[in-house]
């Protein structure tokens, strides 16, 4: 081993510093400010996949400007490890927030077992270090096992988003399709890049690591996404702060950019993106702001109109209920009053006097109507407690219609109406019905009719 080597990583190229420090700064950024306003699991694993993506970013930028050749070998290991760390996390990651909540037991340890080989054999998979281009020589059989994980793990996020966005039928395909697309888009840069350069390398093509630089942007790409899920849909229950966070990084990103340029033009462009983007970022901030507090300010409304909801349901149950208790007391007595007066009319108790009979008359048909009341009252109750049941039952509906107009004929006779009714030649057909129910609705329409009409008479028909 060359532990102190003179001749590797002169000529570093500005994109490596741009490329790693501001995406490594921006995605710590981000995992924190989520993690700090919300510590459920969702939020734990976006912490942890911004952690593994700076010590990878990290552990490739001592790549380039490290001059121990022992501390680059134990790095180039380490990467199978974070490499297949990271897209193991974003799949749990993704699980969770379409699922919204934790996966089964038997998913983690499939995946546990499956990137197994890549843990124990990561350091046995370098053989030796490579002075010519200040590499470590690694087999491929290993960094493809590596990427075939990789793959595979795409893939299947993609098959699931997919699934679970076809299924979906509410707004949250929305967010299931933003996630899934910055996730892959994330992937496909980083791994695209990555396989080239090692592909690129091994071909001898100088500096072909430069290529993986370029992939390193696809996790602004997925915090941009990630970005508009919590400013649009308040994901992870996250309002103002995910803004400001999301500024900050934007910020950090265009600044750095005055350490790699030593143009003047190049300065002036930045400076003047820089104070654009930071005025943007501030009415932005204000206007995500004055949002969430008209959002909080509507839950409040909204809380207390459903507040005041279930105030009026329950006093609504209580009319209900009072007047099922009370017709059901009101109908006993009225029941029996029309008993005795029908008795009394029909001379079991002796002979009436036409002045009495004409006043028992008059006694009947009221309880006869308070009775009708009672039951409409009755009604009324269980169909707003949503109680009302009904007796099926083979009708015929003649005697139902004979009896109604026996009973009417007194109220037609007293308001100076003849009441008929017509029946047809051969029976009417047998129906199924409740008896009690359609008798009230045939009632109904008797009564209707004799309430409003003046003269003449009413016929009732079948």
């Amino acid at each position: 081993m060359i532990t102190n080597i003179q001749s590797c990583y002169v000529d570093v190229p500005q994109l490596v510093y741009y490329a790693h420090i501001p995406t490594a700064i921006a995605s710590l950024l981000v995992g924190f400010f989520v993690y700090i306003k919300n510590r459920d699991l969702g939020g734990k694993i976006l912490l942890f996949i911004s952690i593994v993506f700076s010590l990878w970013v990290s552990s490739n930028l001592y790549l380039w400007l490290g001059h121990d050749s022992r501390l680059i070998i134990f790095v180039w290991s380490l990467f199978g490890i974070l490499n297949s760390l990271l897209f193991l996390l974003s799949l749990y990651f993704a699980y969770i927030f379409i699922k919204k909540g934790d996966v089964i037991l038997k998913f983690k340890i499939f995946w546990t077992i499956l990137i197994a080989p890549i843990v124990i054999t990561s350091y046995q998979s370098l053989s030796n270090f490579n002075l010519m281009s200040c590499e470590a020589n690694s087999g491929w059989v290993y960094f493809g096992f590596v990427y075939a994980i990789e793959l595979l793990i795409a893939l299947w996020i993609l098959v699931y988003g997919i699934y679970k966005y076809v299924k979906e039928k509410t707004d949250f395909r929305k967010q299931i399709l933003l996630l899934v697309v910055g996730i892959e888009l994330f992937f496909f840069s980083f791994s695209v890049t990555g396989f080239l350069a090692s592909y690129l390398a091994e071909k001898g093509v100088s500096y072909a690591f430069e290529i993986e630089q370029y992939g390193l942007f696809g996790m602004t790409v997925f915090l941009g996404f990630l970005g508009y899920l919590i400013v649009k849909f308040k994901a992870f229950n996250i309002k103002l702060l995910s803004a400001q966070a999301l500024v900050v990084a934007q910020f950090i990103l265009i600044a750095s950019m005055f350490a790699f340029t030593n143009n003047f033009t190049s300065q002036v462009l930045i400076g003047v993106t820089l104070t654009g983007t930071t005025i943007m970022g501030w009415y932005m901030v204000r206007s995500v702001k004055a949002e969430v507090k008209r959002k909080e300010e509507l839950q409040l409304m909204s809380e207390k109109l459903s507040q005041a909801n279930d105030q009026l349901r329950k006093l609504d149950n209580a009319k209900s209920e009072f007047i099922s208790i009370a017709s059901h007391q009101l109908r006993t007595p009225l029941t029996a009053i029309k008993g005795f007066v029908s008795l009394i009319l029909e001379g079991t108790y002796g002979e009436v006097l036409p002045q009495v009979r004409e006043a028992l008359n008059k006694v009947y048909l009221s309880g006869e109507r308070l009775i009708n009341l009672v039951e409409n009252l009755l009604s009324i109750s269980r169909i707003e407690s949503g109680r009302m049941e009904y007796q099926m039952s083979p009708v015929h509906l003649e005697a139902t219609l004979k009896e109604l107009v026996d009973n009417f004929t007194i109220i037609a006779i007293n308001k100076g109406l003849k009441l008929e009714i017509k029946l047809p030649k051969d029976p009417l057909p047998e129906i199924m019905a409740d008896q009690i129910k359609i008798r009230e609705v045939i009632s109904n329409f008797i009564d209707n009719a004799l309430k409003y009409t003046n003269e003449g008479k009413v016929t009732v028909r079948a």
